[in-house]
């Protein structure tokens, strides 16, 4: 995996983990789940990403 894709799922995974806690600060259930999506993206790009790289190796 390339420096930028770990940034880049890194940096989607730390605001999904953002929206969530606004979301339960909050209260807005829309939000918690929009932050939740965000991290669940940010891990199956991290799991393709380590995939790829096996298969080069």
């Amino acid at each position: 995996m390339g420096a930028d894709d770990k940034i880049k799922n890194a940096a989607e995974d730390l605001l999904g983990k953002g929206k969530e806690a606004v979301g339960n600060l909050t209260g807005n259930d829309k939000l918690v789940a929009e932050g939740k999506a965000d991290q669940a993206k940010a891990a199956v790009k991290d799991t393709v990403e380590d995939v790829k790289d096996a298969f080069k190796k």
